[in-house]
């Protein structure tokens, strides 16, 4: 037996989303055909129209988001984004708080502004299903704490983060929170202002459902944040000194524009569709597959049990059985289409006790069914007996 008699259930979407709603396949298409020019390079019609885009995008973002104030800086990710914030805001001295579910996105420019002697960071625990207490939080807070750094959603088990009482510490606090919206941005509602959220990173490729290359960053308008990079930006060329001027300042070099307007093509869909109605179908989809997993003993699920803490992310061991094997052996035979790994965040898996194994995923997405989660379901039973 082999894949080619199922078709594909593709379950990695905390990678990347697939498949794309088919109007950002058409609007990368056109762009690239059809317009091809790059913003604030020319005054022909098709540089306008390039700038044109560009805004409406930006403005797409903001709406989605739910805010009419603050600005929104295109990235090349979420990787991308997270560094502009933390290097942009940082200075000799300050504290940073973050926790053992984030990613190496936030964890390695840390470590190595660390490592430089620049800036000290706390790390707090988290439980072994990935729950971290606000309590903790707020005890790890120092006369010196600049920003808390954390992620919405764990990217390895799905856990959700409380970030509504870590922005309550934050404000209370006088201090910046950065959110890691990677795994949820584009995958239910987020109101940054509701959640005390100063700078808010995301990738438009993930939930958002638009090409890889592209990601954002939200920030409050009030908010000095140096710039990453220098370089050409199409405006003050008389001058060899950065503008000063939003979004300028921010957005050295060409843009990725045919990513970008597939990216406006996918914020048409999510508007039209509504985050609500994508996230009651995950939330269904997440209950299906935690109560499928309770009638299997030998499964052995890494994370919480409670679909309100989870965000369709689920890390899944079979002893005697590695996560790697088992990867290939779902797509090989069954066409499930995961991955196996320590999915680039170290610590929680530290924290659940798979640093030495890794786990396998499994992530929803917008195009998932109830049909796909109860064959998976059967395949694990199967792989599992």
């Amino acid at each position: 037996m082999s894949s080619e008699n199922f078709p594909p259930i593709y379950l990695d979407n905390a990678a990347t989303s697939f498949p794309k709603p088919e109007a950002v396949y058409r609007t990368v298409d056109s762009y690239m055909r059809n317009i091809g020019a790059s913003a604030g390079r020319g005054a022909y019609k098709e540089a306008l129209e390039a700038g044109e885009i560009l805004e409406s995008v930006r403005a797409r973002l903001l709406e989605l988001l739910g805010v009419r104030q603050g600005r929104v800086v295109f990235t090349l990710n979420a990787t991308d984004a997270i560094n502009m914030a933390l290097k942009g805001i940082l200075r000799e001295g300050d504290h940073v708080i973050t926790t053992q579910l984030d990613h190496n996105s936030i964890l390695r420019p840390l470590r190595a502004m660390e490592q430089e002697g620049r800036i000290s960071v706390n790390r707090v625990a988290c439980s072994p299903a990935g729950l971290v207490d606000p309590d903790d939080v707020e005890r790890a807070l120092t006369p010196r704490t600049r920003m808390i750094a954390t992620l919405h959603a764990s990217n390895v088990m799905g856990t959700l983060n409380p970030v509504a009482e870590i922005g309550r510490i934050a404000r209370n606090a006088g201090i910046l929170f950065l959110l890691d919206a990677a795994q949820t941005m584009g995958s239910r509602p987020i109101d940054p202002q509701a959640l005390g959220v100063h700078l808010l990173a995301f990738p438009g490729h993930k939930g958002l459902l638009g090409p890889l290359g592209t990601g954002g960053l939200y920030f409050e308008d009030w908010i000095d944040l140096l710039p990453l990079r220098e370089g050409g930006t199409g405006s003050r060329s008389e001058s060899d000194v950065q503008p000063e001027d939003y979004p300028d300042r921010w957005e050295a070099g060409s843009h990725n524009l045919p990513g970008i307007a597939g990216l406006g093509a996918a914020l048409g869909y999510l508007l039209e569709r509504g985050l609500d109605e994508i996230h009651r179908l995950k939330l269904g989809l997440t209950r299906c597959f935690l109560e499928g997993l309770e009638q299997m003993k030998r499964v052995v699920l890494h994370g919480p049990r409670d679909p309100i803490l989870q965000e369709g992310v689920f890390s899944i061991t079979i002893p005697g059985l590695d996560p790697y094997e088992l990867g290939a052996l779902l797509d090989r035979e069954y066409g499930i289409k995961g991955r196996a790994g320590l999915h680039c965040a170290p610590l929680v898996h530290n924290a659940a006790g798979t640093i030495e194994t890794g786990s396998f995923r499994l992530s929803l997405g917008p195009f998932n069914s109830e049909d796909e989660i109860t064959r998976v379901l059967s395949v694990f039973e199967k792989v599992s007996g």
